[in-house]
């Protein structure tokens, strides 16, 4: 069985460490732990990893966050994909940071990638890992608080916070989405 991971972020080194680039360091953990190296792709930079015999295929698309409908489109394709086995990880303002979301559909909650991918596939039904990178922001500031850094607090426990959604992800190619909501959403 084969799952596409997609991880929302920003390519170039401006955007690295950003809160809106979540879905990149997850992917970037995953790619690490399982020794693989991201390949320049068709819109993205793709690499697979394998799991108690599943395939995931992790695909940082280079299109910048509101084009993310290019490279999920695309790769659900060539790969010959349902959407029930893409997964997109990405940043939510609604959440407090580091809670896990995830859900099998839902709406695009004013975040510009998930509204391009669901423009893209037509439907808001496809499984999406929201991590929470919380709303401490002044009014009108969201642009410049998703694109910066997280702060010192923050940072103390990302790389804990990370590879928690890295099981997630692993998680829902093994146990499926209903159990994996059921483990994750509840902690």
């Amino acid at each position: 069985m084969k799952f596409l991971i997609l991880g929302l972020g920003n390519i170039g080194p401006e955007y690295a460490d950003t809160r809106h680039n979540i879905g990149f360091m997850v992917l970037d953990y995953l790619a690490q732990k399982h020794e693989a190296r991201f390949e320049i792709g068709r819109h993205a930079f793709v690499t697979e990893i394998k799991h108690k015999g599943k395939t995931y295929v992790l695909v940082k698309p280079t299109t910048y966050m509101n084009l993310s409908g290019k490279a999920t489109a695309h790769y659900l394709s060539a790969l010959k994909l349902e959407r029930e086995q893409l997964l997109v990880v990405t940043d939510d303002l609604a959440l407090p940071y580091g809670k896990l979301r995830l859900k099998g559909r839902g709406s695009a909650g004013g975040h510009n990638g998930l509204k391009h991918i669901q423009e893209t596939l037509g439907t808001d039904e496809y499984p999406r890992l929201r991590f929470g990178v919380d709303a401490n922001f002044s009014k009108g500031r969201q642009v410049d608080y998703v694109l910066e850094p997280f702060n010192e607090d923050e940072r103390i426990d990302l790389p804990l916070r990370i590879e928690k959604a890295a099981e997630a992800v692993l998680a829902f190619g093994t146990l499926g989405l209903e159990r994996t909501m059921n483990f994750y959403n509840t902690k």
